[in-house]
């Protein structure tokens, strides 16, 4: 029995032996799927990739919440300044230092416009809208000027955020670009571009700054170019690093073996696939450049006088804290707010991407 199972076993081998001896190899067989099948199956590889990538985000309630309160505070600066029916600029010196009153909670007692002032007699309620009759309502207060906070610190968190966009988008051009050349083509050209990033980066961000603004004109433009001066330089570290990693990898040699040059291989192979990364540093330099352009107008040195920021807005509620307390408030929230949903958001898209 075992020597007729091995009999069937070898016929059976020299039949497919000879079968593949006989098989010759035609055209048809080599004929290669066309461009847009290739390119309809990368489209859904990337868009399968986007797909978990967001789903993983929105698992996340913390960096739900972070973004919908992003999107809520980009939202007020647009149309916040409009909201309270006074203009961010309009000047109404009798209404200087109004305290907050918000319709509907001011019969309640709350934000009714009254505050406690210190006298050589003590603590004293004042209600100036009582005192001088006034009708309108000011939700965050006036400033010494008589204008309205409402409008101000809103229409001051669109100039902060327009600085730091711009400056983080130069800053996202400039050190991905740098750092994906210095990844990818490595050795002596990775060298030297990683020792130049330390010299520059060997000087506080902090004082170079500081030391540009003090030569200068104050303004929106001289900010963006001192926030990019040295702010790409913790973009570019990242897209390096993502570079070295991806840069190795079989889709990349495979791109390679095709006959694929180093732009094709750097903007359409390695670019899409190190985006989630940069991203997340993106969400991390907004917050630091509207903080950097907050110190600079604090100390002077950023949006000229009569100019609406946050920085602008912190400073003149600092310099009356301890007389009216709810100038340094509203804009002081509004930073915080802004700094805690871009964190949660950055941290979202780290998580997500991992």
């Amino acid at each position: 029995m075992k020597d007729h199972t091995k009999t069937v076993k070898a016929v059976g081998v020299a039949v497919a032996a000879d079968a593949v001896e006989a098989y010759v190899p035609v055209d048809e067989d080599f004929v290669l799927a066309p461009p847009e099948l290739k390119e309809d199956t990368s489209a859904e590889a990337v868009t399968g990739v986007k797909h978990e990538t967001l789903k993983r985000f929105f698992a996340q309630k913390s960096a739900v919440v972070g973004l919908v309160l992003l999107a809520i505070l980009v939202l007020l600066s647009i149309i916040g300044p409009y909201l309270s029916g006074h203009s961010y600029d309009e000047q109404v010196l009798e209404h200087a230092n109004m305290a907050p009153r918000v319709p509907g909670l001011s019969s309640m007692g709350i934000l009714d416009g009254s505050e406690m002032m210190q006298k050589s007699s003590g603590a004293v309620k004042v209600n100036r809208y009582e005192e001088l009759g006034v009708e309108e309502n000011y939700f965050f207060g006036t400033d010494n000027l008589g204008r309205d906070m409402f409008s101000r610190c809103f229409m001051g968190l669109r100039i902060s955020l327009i600085i730091a966009l711009v400056a983080t988008v130069i800053n996202l051009l400039i050190g991905m670009n740098y750092g994906v050349i210095s990844g990818y083509f490595g050795g002596m050209t990775d060298i030297i571009m990683q020792r130049i990033i330390d010299v520059i980066g060997s000087i506080p961000t902090l004082v170079v700054v500081t030391l540009l603004m003090l030569v200068l004109q104050p303004g929106m433009g001289s900010i963006i170019f001192a926030l990019m001066l040295s702010g790409w330089i913790d973009m570019s570290r990242i897209a390096r690093a993502e570079v070295m990693k991806v840069k190795e990898l079989e889709y990349i040699q495979a791109a390679r073996t095709m006959g694929a040059g180093h732009r094709h291989i750097i903007f359409r192979e390695i670019v899409p696939n190190i985006t989630g990364k940069l991203v997340t540093q993106i969400m991390l330099s907004i917050p630091a450049a509207v903080f950097l352009e907050a110190f600079l107008s604090f100390v002077g040195l950023g949006m000229p006088p009569g100019t609406c920021s946050l920085g602008t807005m912190l400073t003149d509620g600092f310099q009356n804290v301890l007389l009216h307390p709810y100038k340094l408030l509203p804009s002081a929230a509004i930073m915080i707010l802004l700094m805690v949903a871009s964190h949660l958001v950055a941290e979202g898209m780290k998580k997500a991407t991992e």
